[in-house]
């Protein structure tokens, strides 16, 4: 019996002993544990601290696009048959004439009444349309050979927040010419010179509107401007100082304005891909040649839509293929309204009539010697080319 107790005895004791050893080793575990379990912690504070610092330190705006590259790189669209087709058919010739035109064809000299008056027009027309246009004046102040002169830039811009843009542009000044003796109601309206162009891009906007629309919802890469030049002509005789008022105060202005908004690397004027210049349109026949070379391929995409158009019989008094675009001719440069941006780096598609229309700066150029075909033409051929070129 005593063996048997002492046995029993020996048993117990030895579960007592094992248990406090698993007893102890249960709590060293425990203390390892919240020993990692508070190393994590720390380390885990001490990332997010030094991410936070890091982020601080380190948050740089993003990189700008290569505005060079892109716009050098960049291709048109490609619209189909039907979809040529639904562009040039919103082309009204009516409104071109009636709506956009008739109110430009008046005396616009810079800070005279019938400026302002054309102005109005402007806003007025494209504060009708539903894209949204962003429409400002460019005023200044310029010394001329008749003293100081107030001038007014008109800008439009469909998305100002774009990285870069296409500039549409034309004068919209009228040059002073005194009026003939004989008949003192005859006054200068430079209808080709440059009322014409003016209600061409008025159409031209009007016609796209709702594709401009889109284009706009979009966000897309590049975006529509549209400038109206003031102060083109010269007072007196054409030189460096008496002419391109409005185009030379924008260049320099442009130049100057960081973009995007805080770039330190580019401006608006870098964000110009291409500057396409209207200028004497409006008579019958006028032809139209490449004057810079590094813009040969946009000019070839105008000969490629007149011929399109032609072919398609959306045309109408356009005998052949090519009637207003012609290639490989050399008529040398013109001095316009684009020198001031040219001089600064920005391509430039120069549509103006060469050679020019026999009654310009006389009091000649008035409605009667437009050819109401031709402009329709022509806002017809540079509908296709602007919705291949923002891929409308």
């Amino acid at each position: 019996m005593n063996s048997i107790r002492y046995k029993a005895a020996t048993v117990r004791w030895w579960s007592y002993s094992e248990a406090r050893c698993d007893h102890a080793r249960m709590c060293r575990v425990r203390i390892l544990l919240l020993g990692l379990c508070v190393l994590v912690a720390i380390t885990l504070t001490l990332a997010v601290s030094l991410s936070k610092h890091q982020t601080v330190d380190y948050d740089f705006p993003p990189k700008p696009p290569d505005l060079f590259k892109d716009k050098l790189n960049h291709q048109p669209g490609k619209p189909t048959v039907a979809q040529v087709k639904r562009l040039v058919s919103q082309v009204n010739r009516e409104r071109l004439w009636y709506s956009h035109l008739r109110p430009i064809l008046t005396e616009r000299q810079p800070g005279s009444r019938g400026s302002q008056a054309v102005r109005k027009h402007i806003f007025s027309k494209l504060d009708s349309l539903s894209a949204g246009w962003s429409v400002e004046v460019d005023s200044f102040i310029s010394e001329t050979p008749h003293g100081p002169v107030s001038f007014s830039n008109v800008l439009a811009v469909l998305d100002p927040m774009a990285p870069r843009r296409l500039l549409l542009a034309c004068h919209y000044d009228s040059k002073f010419i005194p009026s003939d003796p004989s008949d003192p109601q005859k006054v200068f309206v430079g209808a080709s010179d440059s009322a014409v162009p003016c209600a061409m891009m008025l159409e031209l906007v009007t016609a796209l509107d709702p594709h401009l629309k889109k284009h706009k919802q979009l966000v897309s890469r590049v975006t529509l401007q549209l400038v109206f030049f003031d102060g083109g002509e010269a007072f007196e005789q054409w030189s460096q100082t008496d002419s391109l008022y409005g185009s030379r105060h924008l260049a320099d202005s442009m130049s100057r304005i960081p973009h995007p908004p805080g770039s330190e690397q580019s401006t608006l004027l870098n964000a110009v891909d291409l500057l396409v210049l209207l200028d004497l349109i409006g008579a019958p026949d006028p032809m139209f040649v490449n004057h810079f070379e590094n813009t040969a391929r946009w000019f070839d995409r105008l000969i490629a839509a007149e011929k399109r158009l032609h072919n398609l019989g959306l045309l109408s008094s356009h005998p052949k293929e090519q009637t207003y675009f012609m290639k490989d001719i050399n008529m040398g440069p013109v001095e316009d309204d684009h020198i001031p941006f040219l001089q600064r780096g920005v391509p430039v598609l120069h549509i103006i009539a060469t050679p020019f229309p026999s009654f310009l700066h006389t009091l000649d150029d008035t409605a009667d010697k437009v050819h109401s075909h031709t402009v329709e033409n022509l806002t017809k051929v540079l509908v296709v080319f602007l919705a291949e070129y923002l891929r409308l």
